[in-house]
Protein backbone atom coordinates (compact mmCIF):
# COMPACT_ATOMS: atom_id res chain seq x y z
CA UNK A 1 0.00 0.00 0.00
CA UNK A 2 1.50 3.59 -0.78
CA UNK A 3 1.17 6.38 0.75
CA UNK A 4 -1.82 8.21 -0.63
CA UNK A 5 -1.56 11.68 -1.78
CA UNK A 6 -4.05 14.33 -1.66
CA UNK A 7 -5.61 12.86 1.11
CA UNK A 8 -6.00 15.65 3.96
CA UNK A 9 -4.49 15.45 6.94
CA UNK A 10 -2.34 12.83 5.53
CA UNK A 11 0.91 12.31 7.71
CA UNK A 12 3.36 13.76 5.85
CA UNK A 13 1.21 17.57 6.60
CA UNK A 14 1.38 16.31 10.52
CA UNK A 15 5.35 14.91 10.67
CA UNK A 16 7.04 17.50 8.66
CA UNK A 17 9.58 19.14 11.18
CA UNK A 18 9.75 22.28 9.44
CA UNK A 19 6.22 23.19 10.11
CA UNK A 20 4.28 22.25 13.52
CA UNK A 21 6.39 23.41 16.73
CA UNK A 22 6.85 21.41 19.45
CA UNK A 23 4.36 21.04 22.17
CA UNK A 24 6.35 18.52 24.31
CA UNK A 25 9.77 18.52 24.92
CA UNK A 26 11.46 15.51 27.22
CA UNK A 27 15.31 16.50 27.82
CA UNK A 28 17.47 13.39 29.75
CA UNK A 29 14.37 12.90 31.57
CA UNK A 30 14.27 10.70 34.52
CA UNK A 31 12.44 9.60 37.81
CA UNK A 32 13.64 7.71 40.64
CA UNK A 33 11.26 6.94 43.86
CA UNK A 34 12.12 6.98 47.01
CA UNK A 35 12.51 3.16 47.79
CA UNK A 36 15.30 3.95 45.22
CA UNK A 37 13.73 2.27 41.92
CA UNK A 38 14.49 4.35 38.77
CA UNK A 39 11.16 4.24 36.70
CA UNK A 40 12.06 6.25 33.63
CA UNK A 41 15.61 6.61 32.94
CA UNK A 42 16.94 9.03 30.61
CA UNK A 43 14.26 10.16 27.90
CA UNK A 44 14.57 12.66 25.53
CA UNK A 45 11.75 13.23 22.89
CA UNK A 46 10.55 16.09 21.07
CA UNK A 47 6.79 15.97 20.17
CA UNK A 48 5.24 17.96 17.84
CA UNK A 49 1.40 19.77 17.15
CA UNK A 50 -0.81 17.11 15.39
CA UNK A 51 0.75 13.98 16.10
CA UNK A 52 -0.41 11.15 16.80
CA UNK A 53 2.17 8.70 19.26
CA UNK A 54 1.64 5.72 21.28
CA UNK A 55 3.83 4.55 23.82
CA UNK A 56 4.23 0.90 23.74
CA UNK A 57 6.59 -1.25 26.02
CA UNK A 58 6.56 -3.84 28.60
CA UNK A 59 4.31 -3.99 31.78
CA UNK A 60 6.47 -1.29 34.05
CA UNK A 61 8.32 0.13 31.51
CA UNK A 62 7.66 3.29 32.90
CA UNK A 63 4.95 4.84 30.11
CA UNK A 64 2.35 5.89 32.14
CA UNK A 65 5.07 7.86 34.62
CA UNK A 66 6.30 9.36 31.40
CA UNK A 67 2.89 10.53 31.23
CA UNK A 68 1.83 11.99 34.43
CA UNK A 69 4.92 13.94 34.19
CA UNK A 70 3.64 15.56 31.13
CA UNK A 71 0.74 16.23 32.74
CA UNK A 72 2.21 17.60 35.86
CA UNK A 73 0.80 15.02 38.13
CA UNK A 74 4.75 14.42 39.05
CA UNK A 75 7.78 15.91 38.94
CA UNK A 76 10.84 14.74 37.06
CA UNK A 77 13.78 13.29 39.02
CA UNK A 78 16.12 14.76 36.46
CA UNK A 79 15.94 16.43 33.32
CA UNK A 80 13.48 19.27 32.05
CA UNK A 81 9.88 18.96 30.69
CA UNK A 82 8.28 21.67 28.48
CA UNK A 83 4.46 21.34 27.27
CA UNK A 84 2.97 24.11 25.20
CA UNK A 85 6.04 26.68 25.93
CA UNK A 86 6.07 26.52 29.61
CA UNK A 87 5.63 24.07 32.53
CA UNK A 88 3.56 20.89 32.72
CA UNK A 89 2.08 22.49 35.84
CA UNK A 90 1.42 25.86 33.65
CA UNK A 91 0.06 23.80 31.06
CA UNK A 92 -2.47 21.42 33.09
CA UNK A 93 -3.94 24.44 35.06
CA UNK A 94 -4.43 26.55 32.01
CA UNK A 95 -7.10 22.96 30.85
CA UNK A 96 -4.60 23.12 27.64
CA UNK A 97 -4.11 19.42 28.65
CA UNK A 98 -6.52 16.59 28.91
CA UNK A 99 -6.18 13.03 30.66
CA UNK A 100 -8.30 9.82 29.97
CA UNK A 101 -7.64 7.15 32.03
CA UNK A 102 -8.44 3.22 31.34
CA UNK A 103 -11.02 3.14 33.78
CA UNK A 104 -13.54 6.24 32.49
CA UNK A 105 -14.16 7.58 36.65
CA UNK A 106 -17.27 8.78 36.35
CA UNK A 107 -19.44 10.60 39.55
CA UNK A 108 -22.22 7.49 39.80
CA UNK A 109 -24.53 10.52 41.68
CA UNK A 110 -24.02 12.85 38.50
CA UNK A 111 -25.54 13.02 35.59
CA UNK A 112 -23.62 12.04 32.28
CA UNK A 113 -23.71 15.76 31.23
CA UNK A 114 -22.60 17.29 34.61
CA UNK A 115 -20.44 14.36 34.44
CA UNK A 116 -18.69 15.97 30.85
CA UNK A 117 -18.83 19.62 32.04
CA UNK A 118 -17.13 19.11 35.14
CA UNK A 119 -13.94 20.79 34.16
CA UNK A 120 -15.54 23.92 32.91
CA UNK A 121 -17.62 24.27 36.09
CA UNK A 122 -13.92 24.09 37.90
CA UNK A 123 -12.74 26.41 35.40
CA UNK A 124 -16.04 28.73 36.70
CA UNK A 125 -17.71 29.16 32.87
CA UNK A 126 -21.91 30.28 33.97
CA UNK A 127 -24.10 27.19 33.55
CA UNK A 128 -25.67 27.64 29.96
CA UNK A 129 -22.10 27.93 28.66
CA UNK A 130 -21.14 24.46 30.55
CA UNK A 131 -24.32 22.54 29.20
CA UNK A 132 -23.46 23.96 25.44
CA UNK A 133 -19.97 22.55 25.48
CA UNK A 134 -21.23 20.00 27.47
CA UNK A 135 -24.01 18.59 24.50
CA UNK A 136 -21.61 19.71 21.68
CA UNK A 137 -18.69 17.52 23.54
CA UNK A 138 -21.36 14.44 23.81
CA UNK A 139 -22.62 14.56 19.83
CA UNK A 140 -19.04 14.60 19.20
CA UNK A 141 -18.86 11.06 20.72
CA UNK A 142 -22.48 9.74 19.71
CA UNK A 143 -23.89 10.48 23.05
CA UNK A 144 -26.24 13.40 21.97
CA UNK A 145 -29.48 11.16 23.91
CA UNK A 146 -27.71 10.64 26.63
CA UNK A 147 -26.75 13.67 28.74
CA UNK A 148 -29.56 13.04 31.46
CA UNK A 149 -28.68 9.64 32.21
CA UNK A 150 -26.67 8.38 34.52
CA UNK A 151 -23.24 6.55 34.30
CA UNK A 152 -25.25 2.81 35.77
CA UNK A 153 -27.59 2.71 32.27
CA UNK A 154 -24.16 3.09 30.13
CA UNK A 155 -22.31 0.02 28.83
CA UNK A 156 -18.70 0.17 29.10
CA UNK A 157 -17.85 1.63 25.80
CA UNK A 158 -20.52 4.29 26.26
CA UNK A 159 -19.07 5.31 29.63
CA UNK A 160 -15.10 5.47 27.80
CA UNK A 161 -17.11 7.70 25.25
CA UNK A 162 -18.36 9.88 28.14
CA UNK A 163 -14.97 10.11 29.50
CA UNK A 164 -13.14 11.39 26.26
CA UNK A 165 -16.15 14.20 26.00
CA UNK A 166 -15.45 15.30 29.74
CA UNK A 167 -11.37 15.15 28.07
CA UNK A 168 -12.54 17.11 24.88
CA UNK A 169 -15.04 19.89 26.52
CA UNK A 170 -12.68 22.12 27.50
CA UNK A 171 -10.88 21.80 23.77
CA UNK A 172 -7.17 20.69 25.02
CA UNK A 173 -4.01 21.59 22.85
CA UNK A 174 -2.87 17.62 24.64
CA UNK A 175 -4.71 14.66 24.96
CA UNK A 176 -2.67 12.02 27.14
CA UNK A 177 -4.69 8.65 27.10
CA UNK A 178 -3.41 6.24 29.09
CA UNK A 179 -5.16 2.43 28.04
CA UNK A 180 -8.11 3.85 27.23
CA UNK A 181 -9.48 0.85 25.57
CA UNK A 182 -7.84 -1.66 27.15
CA UNK A 183 -10.65 -3.09 29.30
CA UNK A 184 -13.32 -3.26 26.23
CA UNK A 185 -14.02 -5.99 23.68
CA UNK A 186 -12.21 -6.22 20.62
CA UNK A 187 -15.38 -5.01 18.36
CA UNK A 188 -16.12 -1.76 20.86
CA UNK A 189 -12.62 -1.26 20.88
CA UNK A 190 -12.12 -1.06 16.88
CA UNK A 191 -15.29 1.36 17.08
CA UNK A 192 -13.44 3.80 19.18
CA UNK A 193 -10.43 3.90 16.95
CA UNK A 194 -12.05 5.13 14.34
CA UNK A 195 -13.84 7.27 16.97
CA UNK A 196 -11.27 8.68 18.43
CA UNK A 197 -8.78 9.01 14.70
CA UNK A 198 -12.31 10.80 13.20
CA UNK A 199 -11.80 13.46 16.12
CA UNK A 200 -8.31 13.59 16.20
CA UNK A 201 -8.57 14.59 12.29
CA UNK A 202 -11.49 17.10 13.18
CA UNK A 203 -9.00 18.60 15.66
CA UNK A 204 -6.06 19.20 13.40
CA UNK A 205 -4.03 21.27 16.04
CA UNK A 206 -4.73 18.83 19.50
CA UNK A 207 -1.77 16.43 19.56
CA UNK A 208 -2.81 12.78 21.29
CA UNK A 209 -0.16 10.58 23.36
CA UNK A 210 -1.46 7.10 23.56
CA UNK A 211 -0.22 4.45 26.05
CA UNK A 212 -1.22 0.97 24.57
CA UNK A 213 -0.11 -2.85 25.01
CA UNK A 214 -1.72 -3.47 22.20
CA UNK A 215 0.71 -3.34 18.68
CA UNK A 216 -2.01 -3.81 16.16
CA UNK A 217 -4.01 -0.51 18.08
CA UNK A 218 -0.59 1.43 18.07
CA UNK A 219 -0.12 0.69 14.02
CA UNK A 220 -3.69 1.55 13.26
CA UNK A 221 -3.63 4.69 15.04
CA UNK A 222 -0.47 6.42 15.19
CA UNK A 223 1.68 8.80 13.11
CA UNK A 224 4.57 7.70 15.12
CA UNK A 225 4.82 4.81 17.83
CA UNK A 226 7.77 5.27 21.07
CA UNK A 227 9.29 1.24 22.05
CA UNK A 228 10.26 1.31 25.44
CA UNK A 229 12.49 -0.90 27.11
CA UNK A 230 11.80 -2.88 30.49
CA UNK A 231 12.59 -0.49 33.61
CA UNK A 232 14.39 1.70 34.15
CA UNK A 233 12.27 2.87 30.91
CA UNK A 234 14.00 4.54 27.95
CA UNK A 235 12.57 4.96 24.18
CA UNK A 236 14.64 2.18 22.42
CA UNK A 237 13.36 3.07 19.16
CA UNK A 238 10.93 5.60 17.35
CA UNK A 239 8.73 3.77 14.65
CA UNK A 240 6.84 6.09 11.72
CA UNK A 241 3.72 4.56 10.15
CA UNK A 242 3.77 6.89 6.76
CA UNK A 243 -0.01 6.00 5.86
CA UNK A 244 -2.16 8.76 5.44
CA UNK A 245 -5.56 9.10 6.92
CA UNK A 246 -8.41 9.02 7.01
CA UNK A 247 -7.66 4.65 7.74
CA UNK A 248 -10.16 2.50 6.39
CA UNK A 249 -10.98 -0.75 7.38
CA UNK A 250 -8.65 -2.16 4.85
CA UNK A 251 -5.46 -0.90 6.43
CA UNK A 252 -6.11 -3.44 9.12
CA UNK A 253 -6.04 -6.15 6.40
CA UNK A 254 -3.21 -4.97 4.30
CA UNK A 255 0.35 -6.72 4.31
CA UNK A 256 1.91 -3.07 4.98
CA UNK A 257 -0.29 -3.12 8.18
CA UNK A 258 0.96 -6.50 9.31
CA UNK A 259 4.92 -5.78 8.08
CA UNK A 260 4.73 -2.79 10.60
CA UNK A 261 2.71 -4.62 13.30
CA UNK A 262 5.80 -7.39 13.10
CA UNK A 263 8.09 -4.42 13.29
CA UNK A 264 6.69 -3.35 16.22
CA UNK A 265 6.65 -6.43 17.98
CA UNK A 266 10.39 -7.51 16.75
CA UNK A 267 11.31 -3.84 18.33
CA UNK A 268 9.36 -5.02 21.69
CA UNK A 269 12.20 -7.68 22.19
CA UNK A 270 15.23 -5.81 21.37
CA UNK A 271 17.55 -4.28 18.65
CA UNK A 272 18.64 -8.09 17.56
CA UNK A 273 14.85 -8.86 16.21
CA UNK A 274 14.42 -5.73 14.46
CA UNK A 275 12.87 -5.89 11.06
CA UNK A 276 13.48 -3.59 8.37
CA UNK A 277 11.45 -0.80 7.26
CA UNK A 278 9.57 -3.26 4.62
CA UNK A 279 9.31 -6.12 7.04
CA UNK A 280 11.96 -8.04 5.27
Amino acid sequence: MSVPDGQSPGVSDRLDPASPPVVVKLSEVSKRYENGKTAVGDVSLDIRQGEFISFVGPSGCGKSTVFRMIAGLTPPSEGGIEVLGGTSLQARTSNQVAFVFQEATLMPWSSILDNVTLPLKLAGLPAKRRQQEGIQALELVGLGDYAKALPRQLSGGMKMRASIARALVAKPKLLLMDEPFGALDEMTRQTLQEELLAIWQRERDMTVLFVTHNVFEAVYLSTRIAVMTSSPGKVAQLIDVPFAYPREEEFRASPEFGDYVRQVSAALHGPGGRLSRNGA
